[in-house]
């Protein structure tokens, strides 16, 4: 029966990679891979994890199972994080449960969406690869629409025209700050229309919150989540920690879902239980735990914010030096200042970004995506050099 299986083609960030690391040239630049990297090219174990893990070997007593929803004292710490600290449960609206990373929280989600009665999901374009992936496995149908216009903004006038189309039995799936790929955000002022839109729309909202505190700050990173929070009913959030924690490899996340009254999230929150253990059964214990006590150390919880913010200046200097070069051939860099995260896109075609690869070592995904965090003193000029040279 296997051999009816077909050969399915290779994942092009992995390829990427390979090639990357075969490339023998001692000055080639990987801007593929979506960690943040140092100014050195390193991607370290936060201070704040590396003192919670010492904490946990001293402390555990057990590595029993722990369920489907994981460690629920990770989920609720996260809680005033994401939602706001002054009533984190919107009046015991909210509950949640942990998942294998923010993947497992859009797989998550979008499954109990489905369960639900939603058979249609809206997106904008380009998005995270993974996102249309999870959809068509889950037997969804997906409309898009574009999310960004030519000079390097949100494009509203596109989400409009969907919302207006989407029925009440859609859903609505958008990424909550420092957007992947493309690092283009909505502003406050658009994430209130969109708040007041999707209300009366009537369609349920998926929020996919993956970089929380790489944008602009932990509380300014939230602003549009909480926005649509405060004007609808229902509504589902992915939520990572593998960026903002380091913690990658130990896929840390966790899904949150929101009802229009406390009495009915005990059925929903019941279903996430029920998809969970016919998926993973439950999730890996380690990273979760480290947050949680994180989370509940002020002291920790200081250390952790600190490197949280040392990373994003860092990032907000390569983008200011990438946006202060201006134009490099024909490539108009300045945008790539106001955008957020780890990830932007230069508009560079296939053939450019093949010669930016062959050429000049320089290993970018063939849409154009690009991580800034992999941009040093020591390359960025040569990156700036490759562009004006590929796109002369």
């Amino acid at each position: 029966m296997l051999n009816n299986l077909q050969q399915q083609p290779a994942d092009a960030l992995l390829a990427l990679i390979k090639l990357h690391n075969n490339d023998p040239r001692a000055d080639k630049i990987d801007l593929g891979v979506g960690v943040y990297r140092t100014g050195q090219g390193d991607t370290p174990v936060f201070g704040a994890i590396k003192a919670a893990e010492k904490k946990l070997l001293e402390t555990q007593v057990s590595k029993a199972y722990l369920g489907p929803e994981g460690d629920m004292g990770f989920v609720h710490a996260l809680m005033p994080w994401v939602f706001g600290k002054a009533d984190p449960s919107m009046s015991g609206r909210i509950e949640g449960m942990q998942t294998p990373g923010g993947t497992g929280a859009v797989r998550l989600s979008l499954a109990l969406a489905k369960r639900a009665g939603v058979s249609r999901i809206w997106m904008g374009t380009p998005s995270w690869p993974n996102h249309a992936q999870i959809v068509a496995d889950l037997g969804l149908e997906l409309k898009t629409f574009a999310h960004s216009t030519a000079d390097g903004t949100a494009d509203m006038a596109a989400l409009r025209t969907a919302i207006g189309e989407a029925s009440a039995e859609d859903a609505f799936l958008l990424h909550g700050c420092c957007h992947n790929p493309t690092g283009i955000d909505y502003t406050h002022a658009d994430w209130d229309e969109i708040a007041l839109l999707l209300a009366k729309s009537g369609v349920l909202p998926l929020i996919d919150l993956a970089y929380q505190g790489l944008g602009t700050g932990m509380e300014e990173d939230a602003y549009g989540l909480r926005a649509v929070l405060a004007q609808v009913p229902e509504a589902l959030i992915a939520y990572s920690c593998d960026k903002n924690f380091g913690l990658y490899r130990d896929r840390v996340g966790a899904v949150y879902v929101m009802m229009a009254s406390a009495d009915q999230l005990p059925a929903a929150i019941s279903n996430g239980h029920a998809l969970a253990r016919a998926a993973w059964s439950m999730p890996p214990d380690h990273g979760a735990a480290a947050v949680r006590l994180i989370l509940e150390d002020e002291a920790l919880t200081a250390l952790w914010i600190d490197e949280l913010d040392q990373m994003r200046a860092r990032m907000s200097q390569v983008r200011a030096r990438l946006a202060g070069a201006g134009m490099a051939g024909s490539v108009n860099l300045s945008p790539l200042g106001a955008q957020h995260g780890l990830f932007s896109i230069v508009p560079l075609s296939g053939p450019q970004i093949l010669a930016m690869r062959e050429k000049h070592g320089v290993y970018m995904a063939g849409s154009g995506r690009i991580n800034v965090a992999g941009l040093t003193s020591n390359n960025i000029d040569q990156f700036i050099a490759a562009v004006a040279d590929v796109s002369a």
